[in-house]
């Protein structure tokens, strides 16, 4: 691996400090085992509740029988650009001042050569270890941010020490924990959080280098529920080596430059969307209380505006930019939200359950179906929305949740001279997925994003038939006796 530099300044795009790595056995010993690492990753996703990373190692020295190696090692590291001086912007695994990983597997043991071999190890959060010894069995009553402040902060639960990002719900319920590790208490807490300045549902919660997040797919769109959130980075491909302008110098540019990028999902799955119910959605409610059932019916054209998103904040003056427009799709004229029954969710839910006259939600038991619909469709169309991986030079202040501005040029001819960005693939997304790589003396990142829009909108023209009806007024039917005619069931084959 790369030796650091320096430490105030960079030389090239990619440079990194990280001084050692240490690796610390059962018994408080510590061996630096950086000169030993062919490969280190880092991963962190707004999918996954807690950090995770491998080291490929290669041992001449047989490390693994002196220390041994047994799966209860920490590992101890600082990784940082040269030049950061905030905090937030290292990722600290020190014991002092950060918080170390913890091996938990050893894989891929092979001998390479004479007196070598190599094999991998595999390490994780102390939440995520954690996370895998305890269970949470108790009864709360609270907002739903507060009751997973608790689990996050409790000694016997998960018993965290690092920073939990929250983003304030409205809604507050009585919750009954049913021996669950703390994962997935928190993930049943997340499907009911409603934020507090917004009319979505749902909420991620997730671990990065810096701390936990437990926030809506809003928040990482807007701040403060309404303002659009800055960029962290701005991104952009060229083919060809652009010199620096002015204002930029060679290592912005080369920060700011893609190496590399994949589509992923170049729109969104309608197929499945369709099914998912992302467009249209019908929820029956049984109110258990009263014996009572409800219909509610979602469409995604109708409530996009009442939502924030990516590429639209869902103010008056900005145009709203739907994935897909709401033009007829078939010859009976509907578009694809007016398929309410796509999915159909029979949800039962009841008043008084905890002596408090709410729903599922900790809100009016009315609106219980049109807030799952919402949350079910929010959560396809970001899992399913306009997926890109990039590989870019690593960055350490980056992580899943921010927003990057990805400039990619339209491939139309009457573009290319001007380098006119492609009017639905550039724009804003929302770093979904980090995979951290320092291999062959060089930090580098790949990023998965996404988005649920466009980045301007689709032309509306107005089109209240679907293309095409009139030529096929009736369906065509055809008798297979009649058509078939008769045939010999016993033909001569050698005549």
């Amino acid at each position: 691996m790369a030796t650091k530099k320096s430490d105030t300044a960079i030389e090239i795009a990619g440079d990194y400090n990280m001084d050692e790595v240490l690796l610390v056995n059962h018994e408080g010993d510590k061996t630096d085992i950086k000169r030993m690492i062919v490969e280190f990753n880092i991963y962190e996703s707004i999918y996954k509740n807690a950090v995770t990373g491998t080291l490929v190692i290669a041992d001449a020295q047989n490390m693994i029988a002196k220390i041994p190696i047994q799966g209860t090692e920490r590992l101890e590291f600082k990784l940082s650009t040269p030049g950061t001086r905030k905090l937030a912007h290292t990722v600290d695994a020190s014991e002092e001042t950060g918080h170390p990983f913890y091996i938990y597997k050893l894989t891929n043991k092979k001998q390479v050569s004479e007196g070598t071999m190599s094999y991998v190890l595999h390490f994780g959060s102390r939440e995520f270890m954690r996370n895998l010894r305890v269970k949470v069995s108790q009864a709360y009553n609270g907002t739903m941010d507060d009751i997973v402040a608790q689990i996050f902060a409790d000694k016997s639960y998960l018993d965290s020490r690092k920073r939990l990002l929250f983003e304030p719900t409205r809604n507050s319920d009585k919750v009954l924990i049913p021996n669950m590790r703390p994962f997935a208490a928190i993930d049943m807490i997340s499907k009911k959080a409603l934020a507090k300045n917004s009319k979505g549902a749902g909420y991620y919660f997730y671990e990065t280098t810096k701390g936990f997040h437990f926030r809506s797919w809003e928040s990482m769109c807007v701040t403060q529920g309404e303002h659009e959130r800055p960029f962290k980075q701005q991104f952009q491909y060229s083919p060809v080596a652009v010199p620096p302008s002015e204002s930029i110098n060679k290592i912005q540019q080369d920060y700011m430059s893609v190496e590399g990028y994949e589509f992923l999902q170049n729109f969104h799955d309608v197929a499945a969307n369709q099914a998912l119910g992302a467009y249209g959605h019908k929820v029956i409610t049984h109110n258990i209380f009263d014996k009572s059932y409800r219909e509610d019916t979602f469409n995604y054209h109708d409530y996009f505006g009442t939502t924030k998103h990516a590429e639209s904040t869902g103010d008056a003056s900005d145009p709203i930019k739907f994935a897909v427009v709401d033009t007829p799709v078939d010859f009976d004229d509907k578009n694809l939200s007016d398929y309410e029954e796509s999915k159909v969710t029979l949800q039962p839910t009841t008043r008084f359950l905890h002596d408090e006259d709410s729903g599922s939600f900790g809100i009016d038991v009315a609106a219980d179906g049109i807030t799952e619909a919402r949350r079910a469709s929010v959560a396809v169309q970001v899992a399913a929305g306009t997926r890109i991986k990039l590989q870019v030079k690593g960055q350490t202040f980056l992580e899943p949740g921010d927003v990057i501005f990805f400039r990619i040029k339209s491939i139309d001819a009457a573009n290319k001279t001007e380098g006119k960005p492609d009017p639905q693939y550039s724009g804003r997304y929302i770093i979904s997925k980090i995979r951290h790589r320092i291999a062959n003396e060089v930090y580098k990142q790949v990023l998965e994003c996404v988005k649920d829009g466009v980045h301007k909108p689709f032309s509306m023209t107005g089109v209240e038939s679907f293309p095409g009806k009139a030529s096929f007024d009736t369906p065509q039917f055809e008798d297979l006796y009649e058509t078939d005619g008769f045939t010999d069931p016993s033909p001569n084959i050698h005549a």
